[in-house]
Formats: structure tokens, sequence, C-alpha cells
């Protein structure tokens, strides 16, 4: 016997009293918001549920309460089950329409008072902003219909069963349905009425939609705006007026209406947002709406907004709070978008859906250029080879377009929107292919963007995901050695002619992303590149605890689920407690919108000053200069110049008294020229809506060093002096210092003990060191590969299979000089043929002072890159503070390093690095001169200066209360065991970062291979 399948496995999206989608009006006619503590009962499976709890008589005295908006998952004790989160795999049998019977069902139950006078208005709606993934709906015992489509608005009409005072609202969430196979987005799976649950009273001869689109022409400066309204002829009179534009016009019918022409208007762009305040008013009701005037077009292979090109600076904006989930919190919200600003953001997509209407009237005031992008996701389907992909198959086709007519329908008013998406990673057929069809219709001034679209057959921009270097670069000068991902060679050629965006790239998963710069250097030498969005802005952390009460956030596993996919969800510029990673000051370095050259000719310079903005001049920045001679500053100044427009260039001469300064490298030094650094900053002149006067936009760095210092070799004794250690001796003072003669190592300086130095090679693998995604860059040079590499294990594997996780050490000589000591061990591992030979040359100086010569050599047979090279001391724990005279005062690899700037910074030790959900390398600062780490109370310390080596290359260092096994062994911070020293790591060289977690590997130039490296150090205790 064949049943009726249930509502929430049934391909209609949505049945009963539902209504179109329309947008999301700020209308003064009378609403009641349901946000609030409801009634609550979970049940396993909705199997055998029967609907009599929607009787308003029907006692749920015996339920629980549970905020509304919500998700049932978070918040309650793991009392109504956990959340559960994968990327790609659902965590269910894929086998559509069909859920598993094991599938838990929320009721809810909620009273509602309803002023008597609402029996006045002529129809009373029900609108849920987010209910995830399906749900039915009564009123006062009638079943209203049902819904799918988890971020999208839905409304019901309700005027029939609704009456005047109490009323009884139920509804039955079910966690599977359908829905959920066009919903695998790589995020949290967390059912619920996650966002908010409006009434709204409609009144007779009011507006049921408004379309208000404000072009802009930019050669002229004029505007138009074209009004669409839907009402009843009844509503009208409709007048509209926008007092500032002095808009005031009355339409006395529907014919009537007609664009409206202003002669001069301020363009809306991200960078400058301007909004003018509307309304459009019946006899009985007014909607406010905000104006923003602009242009989007496509000409050629080239994105345009108000006639300029536009270049994305962008990121992928997932809805996450550590705590509430998608639960939309306005303050959390904003705060994202400032950091966003003050970032150099200035583009969002909305991955992977739209996202509660408020963050587009946030984008609309702050100023971003927004791809807002469909609910749609079918990724899961990929590991069957897209075998009944519901992108193709004709029984999804209504669900389909549904999604993308609630997507833009609900927001159509908002200038921000530039783009609409129709989802995400849900390959390719016919259902896309007709929902890009009725965007084109309904809405011509906006492109349509779907990555999916690899042959270009329905979309107007060429978008791909982690393309690699080489091709990008092939992308953009349209050399391109064979044919396009996807494509035939006709398919090619079509996509050749469009714009192309990066949608996701620089996957920022833990320490990273590196390698951002190198594709900004594409955007800016190829006009067809108009940059991407980074995947992405934030970690999905959810901040929970631990048996005993401590707190950490939680990635994929952690709560037991058995189908996940780990601390992939901890992929973000930002950390779960909001605050910012490396990456993210790296990011704002490389895309700041004002960049800074240097011009010499003789005794004079100039600065070379070029805006990269897309429409606003440089008048809202002062350009401030610094001079600092050996990291102390000892000029500063503004400098007198005329804005300069958006895209121009120009050229302003340095003051005079920064060329005298500059004089100090050339004055009597004792034969060793300080270093001059010229800083040159834009700063905000005075408060902006996203940050306060102050505020640095850009900064660029100048070397005025004429010449480096000479290099200063570590000083040993004559072969005729040479000693060995006297019989029984077991100590050995030299300045300082005191050594153990059995192991050459450093024990005690001044007053504080320590231990080492020892050869370090090992750090612990970021997440991106940890992943073989992509090919290896390793085993194959991408610049003979096209970018690809070759399939091949991880830098983790290989670094762990050679054993530089456990490394042992031979001391093989102890040699004691006159004031001098030569200590020879040999470090390797075990069943490995390769080894390295370490001399450590100390020499004693006159004022107690220690010259270290570190030479690192290693055998011939090396056939793997190192994580790192250099040498680690052990310093008591009471060491809690540092400064460092070097780059700062973010941490820096080889390629990620453009926000690293030169100078004197201090922090705690604590501080340095940054706390990754997974406990990974971090904290970096690159080029030392010189580091102090002393103790809280100032009784002890160390000094450490550093010299280039013969190739001009200065040094790094990292300090850390845990070492690098410690962290590898650890999940989470958490685990991390009591810290017991401070572990000093001076490195010669570190390998690169890269994005290979989801992008590509170090790049040959910031890899690291085996080779002789010299330190060059003087160590003094403070």
């Amino acid at each position: 016997m064949t049943h009726a399948l249930p509502y929430f496995e049934d391909f209609a999206p949505t049945t009963g009293a539902s209504r179109r989608p329309r947008s999301c009006l700020h209308s003064d006619a009378p609403r009641i918001v349901l946000n609030g503590d409801w009634r609550f009962r979970l049940s396993p499976t909705p199997r055998g549920l029967s609907d009599e709890m929607a009787d308003p008589a029907f006692d749920d005295s015996g339920w629980d309460e549970i905020p509304v908006p919500s998700h049932w998952v978070l918040g309650q004790d793991g009392r109504f089950g956990l959340p559960a989160y994968t990327n790609v795999q659902y965590p269910f049998p894929v086998e559509p329409p069909f859920v598993p019977d094991e599938n838990p069902t929320g009721d809810y139950r909620v009273e509602i008072d309803v002023p008597t006078d609402w029996q006045s208005l002529e129809r009373v709606v029900l609108r849920f902003e987010g209910v995830e993934s399906a749900f039915k709906v009564w009123l006062n015992g009638d079943e209203v219909g049902t819904a799918m489509g988890s971020r999208l608005s839905h409304e019901f009409d309700v005027t029939a069963s609704l009456r005047p005072g109490s009323n009884v609202l139920a509804v039955r969430v079910h966690q599977w349905s359908i829905a959920s196979y066009l919903e695998d987005q790589d995020q949290w799976w967390m059912p619920g009425i996650f966002r908010d649950v409006t009434l709204l009273g409609r009144p007779e001869g009011g507006i049921d939609d408004a379309w208000t689109r404000a072009e802009y022409d930019h050669e002229t400066g004029a505007g138009t705006v074209h009004v669409e309204v839907d009402a009843e002829p009844s509503a009208f009179p409709v007048t509209f007026e926008v007092e500032d534009l002095g808009i005031h016009v009355t339409w006395d019918t529907p014919a009537d209406i007609a664009p409206v022409h202003v002669d001069r208007v301020e363009p809306w762009s991200a960078e400058s947002p301007t909004q003018y305040q509307g309304f459009l008013r019946t006899n009985v009701e007014a909607l406010s709406i905000r104006l923003g005037f602009r242009t989007v077009r496509i000409e050629g292979d080239r994105f345009l907004v108000n006639g300029r090109r536009v270049v994305f600076h962008g990121v992928n904006r997932h809805e996450a709070h550590p705590e509430r989930g998608r639960v939309f919190d306005e303050e959390h919200a904003r705060a994202d978008m400032l950091l966003m600003k003050q970032h150099n953001v200035n583009a969002i997509r909305t991955s992977h859906y739209p996202p509660h209407p408020r963050v587009l009237d946030l984008a609309d005031e702050l100023g971003f250029w927004v791809i807002d992008e469909c609910d749609l996701e079918t990724h899961g389907f990929e590991f069957g080879g897209w075998v009944g992909n519901p992108s193709d198959d004709p029984r999804f086709a209504d669900a389909y377009l549904d999604r993308i007519e609630r997507t833009i329908e609900r927001d159509k008013n908002h200038p921000s929107i530039v783009m609409w998406s129709l989802g995400n990673e849900s390959g390719t057929g016919r259902n896309l292919a007709a929902m890009s069809a009725w965007v084109h219709r309904r809405d011509p001034g906006r492109p349509v963007h779907y990555e999916g679209d690899y042959t270009g057959e329905y979309t107007d921009v060429y978008s791909r995901m982690y393309s690699n270097l080489q091709e990008t670069e092939s992308i953009g000068s349209d050399v391109i050695p064979g044919d396009l991902l996807g494509c035939t060679p006709g398919e090619g050629m079509r996509q050749r002619t469009k714009p192309f965006i990066l949608c996701e790239y620089v996957h920022a998963m833990g320490n990273g992303p590196g390698q951002i710069g190198e594709y900004e250097d594409l955007v800016l030498r190829y006009p067809r590149l108009h940059g991407g969005f980074v995947w992405e802005w934030r970690d999905h952390g959810i901040l929970t605890e631990t048996a005993d009460g401590e707190a950490f956030y939680a990635y994929g596993g952690d709560f037991g689920e058995v189908v996940h996919d780990g601390n992939f969800v901890m992929d973000g510029m930002v950390l779960p407690d909001d605050t910012p990673t490396p990456g993210l000051a790296e990011y704002k370095a490389v895309v700041q919108p004002v960049a800074f050259g240097l011009e010499r000719d003789g005794g004079s310079a100039t600065l070379v000053v070029e805006n990269r903005y897309h429409s606003i001049s440089t008048a809202h920045a002062s350009l401030v200069w610094v001079l600092a001679v050996d990291g102390d500053d000892v000029a500063t100044g503004v400098l007198d110049a005329a804005a300069v427009a958006a895209g121009d260039t120009a050229r302003i001469p340095l003051p005079a008294d920064a060329l005298d300064a500059g004089e100090l490298a050339g004055g009597d030094t004792g034969g060793s020229a300080p270093e001059v650094w010229l800083t040159v900053q834009a700063i905000l002149r005075d408060d902006a809506p996203w940050a306060e006067a102050g505020h640095v936009v850009a900064v660029q760095q100048f070397d005025l060093t004429p010449a480096p210092r000479p290099a200063v070799p570590a000083r040993w004794v004559d072969a005729d002096e040479e000693t060995y250690p006297a019989s029984g001796a077991t100590r050995l003072t030299l300045g300082d210092g005191e050594f153990d003669l059995a192991t050459g190592r450093l024990v005690r300086l001044g007053s504080l003990e320590v231990d080492g130095p020892r050869l370090e090679l090992w750090r612990a693998p970021t997440d991106n060191d940890r992943s073989d995604s992509s090919g290896s860059y390793e085993l194959a040079d991408p610049r003979l590969t096209f970018g690809k590499g070759v399939p091949g294990p991880s830098s983790e594997a290989r670094w762990r299979q050679a054993g530089l996780d456990r490394l042992t050490h031979r001391v093989r000589s102890v040699k004691v000089g006159s004031g001098s000591l030569m200590v020879v061990v040999r470090t390797s591992a075990a069943q490995s043929f390769d080894s390295v030979d370490t001399t450590y040359c100390w020499t004693e100086g006159a004022d107690g002072d220690l010259g270290l010569r570190v030479d690192i050599v290693p055998s011939a047979g090396w056939a793997i890159t190192w994580p790192r090279v250099g040498i680690r001391i052990d310093l008591p724990a009471s060491v809690t503070n540092a400064e460092w005279f070097g780059t700062g005062p973010f941490e820096s690899y080889p390629d990620s390093r453009r926000a690293a700037l030169v100078g004197r910074f201090s922090s705690l030790v604590d501080d340095l690095g940054a706390v990754y959900s997974m406990p990974q390398e971090t904290g970096h600062r690159s080029d030392l001169r010189e580091l102090e780490l002393g103790t809280f109370d100032g009784e002890g310390g160390i000094v450490i200066q550093a010299r280039p080596d013969t190739a001009g290359r200065r040094p790094g260092f990292t300090a850390s209360r845990h070492t690098p096994q410690e962290l590898d062994r650890a999940a989470h911070p958490h685990e991390l065991p009591a810290s017991e020293a401070v572990h000093l790591y001076i490195d010669a060289a570190q390998h690169g970062l890269g994005s290979r977690a989801c992008g590509l590997d170090v790049l040959p130039e910031h890899q690291l291979w085996p080779s002789a490296r010299t330190l060059e150090l003087t160590i003094r205790s403070r």
C-alpha cells in the first residue's frame, strides 16, 4: 500500500495559506512581535505524533519553555539534543525525498493577545523570518499551512483564524526534511525557530509591497527613481516623497506611476553610502524607504558601479554567534561589520543564504558591496558524482524557484546588493538555469552569479573558488594554456568575455592564510580580475564547557557526532571570541585603499600616493610621516597635500626636516650606520561611522638606511689556545652565563635558570600543514604544473615520517678555550640516515655579554622541507614580558608579512600568539634585531641582539609557554598541560603558511629546504 508523503518529504515548498514573497517593509501599520518564551516539547520522531497539541484547549503545562528565536540544540544543556557540523557530507542517508524516522521534531505553542481594534484590519499576516528546516502552523486549532526554506521569510494569511483577545499559535518544526537536501551549507545543523516571528496588521488601502530602484547617471550626476507599488486600486492615491531631493509626487491610479527624475544626487557606493530618506504613503499607511542611487553595469569584462570598475575586497559571511548560533544579535553583527570596515573589507558574500534582514540594512548604512546568495547548496551529492542532484531533477523545480523568488523579493530594495547569487556548490542543471532566467526577468539591473556554472551558460560573471595563482593570472591576462575548468573550448571563449571574481579564496583556517598579497598583485595588474571573497569571516566555534566547567570553543565531533568534519568549521579571520587573527591584519595591509611609493633623486625624495578607492578622494585622510632611527621616532609631520581623486596618483615632495633627520644615517656612529625607516600613514581626519579619528587606513614603510651594518663575526680562540674541560669539571662560567660541560648547554644567565640552546626543526603543524586537499608544491613546482602541483601527502605527514617531531641529540664535542666554548651536537631521528650538525661557539665579552655563533649544517641526504630551523632556549615561567626591535606588532611568516612593520614593540608573552581553537604554530616575529624577555617584577631577564647573516638574512623569534610537541598533542587549548617554562625560539628561518587546508600549498619561494644556516647573537642578562 502506498502512503502519501508527509509534508516534510513533499516536493511542494509551501502549502495552505502561504503568501507570495515580498519585501521586508518598514511600515507604520500595527504589528505584534512574538519573540519571547514559548512552550516547547521535543519528540525523537514525527511518526505517530498527533495534531492535538494545536487545540487551544490542549494542556501544555507539562512542557518546557524555550526562547524564540533560538536553536533547541543550544543553551539547553543538551536535553534537546546537540549541534552537529558537516562540511559536505549529509548527516543522514542520501535518498531524496526521504529523511530518517529518527527526525527530532519540536512542537511550539504561544498565546497571543490581539487588540480588539485589529478587527478593522483587512488582513492579518503571520511572518516567520527563519525556521529550520520544515514547519507546520496552526492558529486556534486551524491548520494554516506549511513551509520549507530555513533562511527564507515565509508569510501566512491568518485572518480567518484570528480573533480578538487570546489566540493560541502552534508550530511543529522538523530537523530533517526534503529541504535539508538543499541546505548542505558547511555549517552547524541547528534546528528551531531561530529568527523573528511577527504578526502584521494589514489595513485596507495599504501597500502590500514596494520596490524603489534608484539609478544613477555617472556622466550627468542625475538620478532616476523607478517605483513599483503592489496595492489594490482602492489604495490610491499614493504619494512618494523625498524631502532632501524635493520629491513630492502623488499618483491617483496605478497607471499614473512613472519614473521620478532628479537633476543632481549624491551616489551610493561602498565608500560613500549616501542614502536619502523617503516615504510612500496612502491614506492609511506610510512606508519608510531608504534610497541609495547607484547603477550596476557589465561592459565587456568589466564590472562597473556608477561607471567605475569595482574591486571586491570581500569576505564570506555566515551567520555565526558562539552562544546563539544563527540567531541574530544586532550588536554583534554591527561590531563584526565595523571590524570589517576597519580592516579595509568592502564587500560581503552572504554565504550561503540571505542573512537576517537587518544585516542588509547595516550594509546599506555602513557601505558594503553585497552578493546576496540564495539559500541553496546540495554539495553532498558530489560524493555520488552528482547523480540524483536536485539541481537537475524536475521534481525540485518549484522548490528552486521558490527559494530564489523569496531571496530577491525580500531584499530587492537594498542598494548594497550588486549581484544575486543562485546558491553554492550545487552542481549544475536545469533548475539553476530556470532560477537565473527568472532573476533576469525580474531584476535586469543586477547581474547573476553562481560559481558552479563553469560553462557560463546562465550567469553574468565568471566566478571561481580557489583557482591557483597561475590559473588566475592566465584568466586575467587571457593567455590560457588549455581549457578552462569544466569548459569546452567554445564555452571557455564565452567565459573569457566576462568579469572574473574569486567567490572564495585564501582559505583562512588556523594560522594563515599565506599568499594573500600574490593574489592582490594579480588583481592590480589585470583589470579583468575584480578581486574576491576570503573564506571566511569568522570561526563558527560554539562556546561550551568541559565536564569540570572549563570553557572552550567546540567544533565538529565535540558534541559526539558520528558524522562530522572536525575543525573545518574554524576557518575564519576572526576567532570565536571576536579576536581578529593575524591573517586579518595581513589582509588589511594587502588590500589597503591608499598605496605609497618613494622616488629618490640625490638629496630629495618624493612620496608617490596612489588612490585605489572606487569613488572617493583621499580628502578624509591625513598623510602622516614618521622617521625612526634604530626603532626610535625622531621626527614626524603631516604632509600638506591636496586630496587625490579616486584612481589617480599624486607625487608629493617630502619635507626638508624629514630629509634632515635622514642625515643621521650618515653621521659618525662609530662605524655602525643606524637603521633609518620612514613610515607613512593615511589616517582618518575625523570620526567616521565605522571608526574614530586617527584610525590607520593604510601604512607603508621605506628603508632609508644608506648601507647595512657590517657583520661582526663571533670571536673564537686560536687553535693553539684551545683546551678541553679539566678532568672532573662539570661547570664553566663565561660572563653572565654558567654552562653544563656535559651537554654544553647554558644553564644559568644572571639570576635566571635557563636550558639551551638546542636545535629545533619542528613546529606544531598548522591546519594548512596538516592538509593534503590540493596538490603538493614540494613535490612539483607550480610554475611547471600550471599551479596544480601533484597529489601528495601533507607537509605534516612528510615531516613526521622524517621524525622531525621526535629529534634526538648527541653531543659530539665540548671544547673550552680562553674565554670561549665550542659545542658540536648532532641531531637526528630514529631510523633516519639524515642528520644536522650544529656548532655553538660562545665567546665572553668585556661587559659580561656572551657572543653566540650557531652554525647549522645538514647532511646531504635531506629530501623534504623543514617546518623551521633555529634554536630553543627554555626560560623560567616567571618570564612574562617581551620587548623587541624587529617586525611587529603582528606576527609574520615568509608568505604573510605585508602587515609587518619594523620598529620597537612590546607585549605580554601570553599575548604573542593567537589562541586558535585547535592549537598550532603561532606567534613568530621576523627580522629580529633585539629582544628582551623579563619577569613581571623586573628582577631578571634575558637580552638578545641578533645580526644578519652573510646573506643579509635576519632571524625571527617565538616565545611560548608550550612547546611545539605540547601544542601538537592538544586538540583544544584547555587540553594543554600546565605551563612550567617559557620556550624561546630564535629561528634562522620558517616554512611559509600557504592555505592548503583548502587552497594553495606554500609557494617555492616561501618553502624552507635544508641548507646551512648561521645565527649571530649577543646574549646577556638583564
